[in-house]
């Protein structure tokens, strides 16, 4: 297991990782059409917008891509676990990998309704704040 910074060369695989992930994290709660938006290149573009706004994305391998994550200051976002990967800790060593990589305080955010993000952060320490976003599905 290894962690890679994502660039031009992996930013597809990156994209391909988000894109699955997504989908199956969001399929329960938008709309089908909305879901099927989120495709390999569609992700990579939003990976590729997000890295010219300063984030930086990492990628874990084992050997094959399984995970990202992403930093930007202390804001850790875009933690997705390919579904047929997840529960054998690659959420938790994407996780901590991130919070090494933060500047100042680590913070997040999450999916209200997702409970396994919610055990994984509030069991490495992160406190909820009560602070809510609006999602536009």
């Amino acid at each position: 297991m290894y962690f890679a910074d994502v660039g031009e060369e992996n930013l597809s695989a990156a994209g391909y990782v988000h894109s699955e992930s997504w989908k199956e994290s969001h399929r329960g709660f938008c709309s089908a059409e909305f879901v099927a938006r989120h495709t390999t290149e569609a992700q990579t573009g939003y990976l590729r917008r997000e890295m010219a706004a300063g984030k930086r994305i990492y990628m874990l391998l084992d050997p094959h891509p399984v995970g990202i994550v992403s930093v930007w200051g202390g804001l850790i976002e875009n933690l997705y676990v390919l579904p047929q990967e997840q529960n054998r800790g690659y959420g938790t060593a994407l996780l901590d990998y991130a919070v090494r990589h933060c500047e100042g305080t680590p913070t997040l955010w999450i999916l209200n309704i997702n409970q396994g993000a919610y055990r994984l952060y509030t069991r490495k320490g992160f406190h909820e704040t009560g602070n809510r976003r609006q999602l536009n599905t």
